[in-house]
């Protein structure tokens, strides 16, 4: 269930941004499309905005983090933080959810906590109409998430990782507890 906005001005915000992405992959330098296919790209594919998948998360925090490892793409581990497990609804009765309830545990590198909280998951979609290897979210809130605190989870901002786009990045896979039971049709695709 998604928290009152003005969805016009949520759309048009979310398909600037998505215009801005764009732009940076046709042309940085620092873009992950290697560069002799970089004429021929014409933008990234996306679902469209869906404003039932910006959701009301509400926050667990974790006062002693726990050191998680998550393979990568390339065969290695990367040492990340638990630091956070955010519950939140989904009306999905088609998807055979019960209750609705879904959860997704957010982590941080060993490093300070200015850094967003970062999700991976993977999803019904991973693998078919999404990377298969999962896709990310970054969420920042403007503090220190308490217990008990709610956050905005936007699915539509939903990102395929670099090593989507080129073999020369290695990507942290989304863990098995981060692993939903449902598709979740908003953000990049990638067919």
């Amino acid at each position: 269930m998604s928290d009152s906005i003005d969805v016009d001005r949520w759309r048009t915000a979310l398909e600037s941004k998505r215009a801005e992405k764009d732009e940076f992959f046709a042309e940085h330098p620092q873009s992950p499309i290697p560069p002799d296919e970089r004429d021929g790209f014409a933008g990234l594919e996306y679902f469209d905005p869906d404003p039932t998948y910006r959701v009301t998360a509400t926050a667990t925090t974790h006062d002693d983090p726990e050191v998680v490892l998550l393979d990568t793409t390339a065969g290695r581990e990367m040492r990340y933080l638990r630091v956070a497990t955010l519950e939140f609804d989904l009306d999905r009765e088609d998807e055979g959810l019960d209750d609705g309830t879904v959860a997704l545990a957010a982590y941080r590198q060993e490093s300070p906590n200015e850094q967003p909280l970062f999700v991976p998951f993977r999803d019904k979609t991973t693998g078919q109409q999404t990377y298969q290897g999962g896709r990310y979210m970054e969420l920042e809130p403007d503090r220190e998430l308490e217990d008990g605190d709610e956050i905005v989870v936007d699915f539509n901002l939903a990102y395929s990782p670099f090593c989507a786009y080129s073999d020369t990045f290695d990507c942290p896979l989304p863990p098995e507890e981060n692993w939903l039971e449902v598709a979740i049709p908003a953000g990049e695709r990638y067919e």
